[in-house]
């Protein structure tokens, strides 16, 4: 399972081709800071046909992946489409970058 996997502001974006998949076959689980995708695709069960050639793959794909504390594994989302699975992963609050400002105590001469 061929996949992509960048950041894009607040969230990681993760897409894995999956060609002539059920999209009910997906499976997406989150067990602490493994994330796992497994999906099933089937070979067309043809009836007494005598293949000539049979090279498009069936069976299971798996993938998993270590996604670190820095992610709200919480509210993960997923779409299929057109044979690719496409993951948003956004980036925890406490792991966004954020600024910290200086202040400055202006002490008095004597």
């Amino acid at each position: 399972m061929p996949v992509d996997l960048y950041r894009e502001a607040d969230r990681y974006i993760l897409t894995a081709d999956l060609p002539g998949v059920d999209s009910e076959s997906v499976d997406i689980d989150v067990d602490g800071q493994l994330l796992t995708i497994r999906a099933q695709r089937t070979a067309p069960h043809t009836e007494g046909a005598k293949w000539l050639v049979q090279e498009r793959p069936a069976g299971t794909y798996l993938r998993q992946f270590s996604i670190g504390e820095g992610v709200d594994s919480a509210n993960i989302s997923a779409s299929y489409d057109n044979g690719v699975l496409s993951l948003v992963i956004p980036v925890s609050e406490k792991a966004k970058p954020r600024k910290i400002h200086v202040l400055s105590q202006h002490s008095p001469q004597e």
